[in-house]
């Protein structure tokens, strides 16, 4: 039954957008390279950057933060910068944030160096308290502020929306976040560690995972965002491609043990990983795409 309602749903969206088609798109105004932090506490000036992309000729229209992924290790905000215009065109600023990133030898063995949790959410809430007070300055709306993100960013997205701590760091609070759109992410740190001790690549549960998040079960538990449930309340637009679909129902079920439900969850079931940010980044008309910026512009 969930499979037909997502599919209903989806195939309602798709002749929307087709109606929506002829609209006349909007003009953008891009500005690239924005430093979120004071100079004193920038410790990586190419990292520790926004893109910001404002649409022309609206008004009062929402702000969407998004984060790329990359395994939290090989991050580029430029990277994104496709998805960035094609979500502007429907009237939503978006930022794309850069952060700071974590080794990866298992990738690239000059990747030595690197942060730890929780400096990526540190970067991420520095960014979104940066946006929050620059708002008046580009037009978009402060009260309709919005986040989310793909793979580690889809993490990161669901983590600052639910882990109180990061906002209050710099002075904003959970409502502060419209919306939350985390899209083929991890929620449950420990469970992502299991995943790779028990298959093929066991040396990511080293290389990875604990690279990225410390060495404990107390580390992991610290950065998942299934640990802070108690914290739900606004709402939540949670995509899945066919490679995460295990990681993705894990925060599904734990959100179904509480009384929350004002979320809504989409497997994307004939996409892979990466297809499914091809598909929302590079194709002219994306259905997935659609979802996100309708929920921004519209709710559920």
């Amino acid at each position: 039954m969930k499979n037909i309602i997502h599919i209903l749903f989806l195939s309602i969206l798709f002749s929307c957008t087709i109606k929506g088609q002829s609209q006349k798109e909007l003009s953008l105004k891009e500005t690239n390279d924005i430093s979120y932090l004071a100079p004193s506490k920038v410790t990586n000036d190419t990292l520790q950057q926004l893109n910001l992309v404002i649409p022309q000729g609206v008004d009062s229209f929402p702000l969407l933060i998004w984060i790329g992924g990359g395994a939290w290790s090989y991050v580029n905000r430029d990277m994104e910068m496709d998805l960035a215009r094609q979500i502007a065109k429907e009237g939503i600023a978006v930022a794309s944030v850069g952060h700071r990133l974590s080794s990866a030898v298992w990738k690239d063995s000059t990747l030595t160096e690197g942060v730890q949790h929780p400096e990526h959410i540190r970067d991420v809430a520095a960014a979104f308290k940066w946006l929050y007070d620059e708002a008046e300055n580009y037009g978009y709306d402060r009260n309709r502020i919005y986040i989310g993100g793909f793979s580690s960013g889809a993490h990161l997205a669901a983590l600052i929306s639910l882990d109180d701590r990061f906002l209050k760091e710099v002075g904003l609070e959970l409502s502060n976040v419209k919306g939350y759109i985390p899209i083929g992410g991890t929620y449950n740190v420990s469970d992502y560690h299991q995943a790779f001790l028990n298959g093929t690549r066991k040396h990511l549960a080293d290389e990875h995972v604990k690279a990225v998040f410390g060495p404990t079960e107390a580390h992991f538990l610290d950065a998942s965002p299934t640990s802070y449930l108690e914290n739900l309340g606004v709402p939540l637009l949670l995509i899945s491609d066919m490679n995460m679909f295990n990681y993705t129902q894990i925060f599904e079920d734990a959100i179904r043990e509480t009384e929350f439900r004002n979320f809504q969850t989409i497997y994307v079931h004939r996409l892979s990983h990466g297809d499914l940010w091809r598909n929302m980044s590079k194709e002219k008309h994306s259905i997935y795409r659609d979802l996100v910026s309708d929920f921004v512009l519209n709710g559920f």
